[in-house]
């Protein structure tokens, strides 16, 4: 069974050749406290940022809990739907937690979000940009808009980018409320090696860095994401094969079914669909080799979800795809 249920990497950033290279040079019987600071220096350097405004942790699903943990009292509020971890979290260690509902086309007004703030006095506010689960990239007037309501009730504001390699580069100016953040998983392909980035003001930072381990990641993540972004040409290659990858699945969903499904547009490196036939395609694909993302959710019952594949991979899903559409046709005629 071909997995595309998780929004994973379908390809390695590195080869074993380079891999083993790696693992030999790890000091692996030291603590890493020169690795890590090498680490942040090299992932500020690549993000144009300093290594004082960044703090890392094992996958950005740790980084969510320490949020939960460290931020002011009173409750988080968020988008519903969002990713399900902000709200496991939460109940972790017993924050409130307060949803901001969708519209029936999953998409969020904005008006309402600023209403809901007002009404929440959230003590901090977090969604994902690019959105998940619809892929939706959220513009800067409209991250400000959020961004200047959490500061005029004294709140913080989190964007989870995790998909934003795949979207459109944007530049929100940082405050002391402002926390980005970001991971390694999607684009970059080390979602095993667990590795989160939280990025803001050297002053927020610090706040976080109060509940840090003193060794937060372990050598050899550290020794694969120096060697990654100490080699800058070779990984901002593997990320453009990446976003390739990714449209390649949007076309195909685009072009050979688009008139029958609701495609959503997507900013990540996954498709969502809906309706009566996307369901029908859902179960088809799965019952032909693929694994999609079938919700359990009440109000995602309608919803399938797909995340990119190899070329090859990718190649299949297209055939199946249209085999399914053969059918769909012909059941529709009769």
């Amino acid at each position: 069974m071909i997995r595309i249920n998780k929004n994973e990497s379908p390809l390695r950033p590195l080869s074993n050749e380079q891999l083993a290279d790696i693992i030999q040079q790890a000091t692996f019987n030291f603590y890493p406290d020169d690795e890590y600071n090498r680490f942040k220096t090299a992932y500020a350097k690549y993000f144009n940022l300093k290594p004082t405004q960044i703090t890392a942790g094992n996958g950005s699903d740790e980084l969510i809990q320490k949020l939960m943990l460290i931020m002011p009292d009173g409750p988080v509020l968020t988008l519903n739907p969002d990713f399900f971890m902000y709200q496991a979290y939460a109940g972790q260690v017993n924050r409130p937690i307060e949803f901001v509902d969708a519209e029936d086309d999953l998409t969020f007004n904005l008006d309402t979000i600023l209403q809901r703030i007002d009404d929440v006095r959230p003590a901090f506010f977090i969604m994902s940009n690019p959105h998940n689960p619809t892929g939706h990239q959220y513009s800067l007037p409209f991250l400000t808009a959020i961004a200047d309501k959490m500061k005029a009730i004294g709140g913080y504001f989190v964007i989870d980018e995790a998909y934003l390699d795949f979207g459109e580069a944007y530049e929100i100016d940082l405050a002391p409320h402002i926390l980005q953040m970001r991971t390694l998983s999607k684009a970059f392909g080390i979602a095993g090696l667990r590795l989160g980035v939280l990025i803001g003001t050297e002053e927020t930072i610090q706040r976080i860095q109060r509940i840090e381990h003193p060794y937060p990641l372990n050598t050899i993540t550290l020794y694969i994401a120096i060697y990654m972004f100490e080699h800058e040409k070779m990984t901002a290659s593997f990320i453009e094969e990446q976003r390739r990858l990714a449209i390649k699945l949007r076309n195909i969903f685009e072009s050979k079914v688009s008139d029958i499904i609701k495609i959503y547009p997507s900013a990540t490196n996954f498709v969502l669909t809906k309706g009566e036939a996307a369901h029908s395609l859902g179960k088809y694909i799965q019952e032909h080799g693929f694994l999609p993302r079938l919700y359990d959710e009440p109000n995602m019952a309608d919803y399938v979800r797909y995340s990119i594949a190899t070329d090859e991979q990718l190649d299949q899903l297209a055939e199946i795809i249209k085999n399914w559409r053969i059918q769909y046709d012909l059941s529709k005629e009769a």
